[in-house]
């Protein structure tokens, strides 16, 4: 019976663990320095007010993916045997949306667990951050031709290159 007790002890998640350390730190911190009390909520207040607005969103878009793309289809597009295919496609949808990051988080896990290649979900959140389609535009008229497209190159060229080595180190 008590052998039955040990095995059942309660795992606290990691996310839990972190968590705890960061408001510990945090608490400690503002401790330490009572004038930062104020901009550090401040600015907490204004991301905790864009998330509530964006991740309702985001949890409706992913029960949609969920729904209605099938794993086949994103095993075909994204799958291992997609090729260069799958890297283009990737790079095609992560470029078109202009929202957060962290809003590309969830979309990358649902397509993990419906078979897409690692390398194809590197290039997917790397062109989410780097390449957008309006700020390719502003770039354009800021900085001109020339260096929009040597920076779009060579950004293609290495998010490719860091999907192949998280993949090979990932195994």
């Amino acid at each position: 019976m008590k052998q039955e007790n040990e095995n059942q002890k309660v795992r606290i998640p990691f996310d839990v663990i972190a968590l705890l350390v960061l408001l510990v730190l945090t608490f400690a911190l503002l401790s330490a320095y009572p004038e930062k009390r104020d901009p550090v909520t401040a600015v907490f207040a204004s991301y905790l007010l864009e998330m509530m607005l964006i991740l309702p969103a985001v949890m409706v878009i992913m029960g949609l993916f969920s729904v209605f793309v099938s794993d086949k289809a994103v095993v075909k597009h994204l799958g291992q045997s997609s090729g260069m295919r799958g890297f283009f496609t990737a790079l095609f949808f992560g470029s078109l949306p202009t929202g957060p990051l962290y809003v590309a988080f969830p979309m990358a896990s649902a397509m993990l667990s419906k078979g897409a290649r690692i390398s194809n979900i590197v290039v997917f959140l790397s062109a989410w951050a780097c390449i957008k389609m309006p700020q390719e535009l502003v770039e354009l008229q800021f900085l001109g031709p020339e260096f929009m497209v040597a920076r779009l190159i060579l950004t293609i060229i290495f998010v490719g290159l860091m999907g192949i080595i998280i993949e090979w180190v990932h195994g």
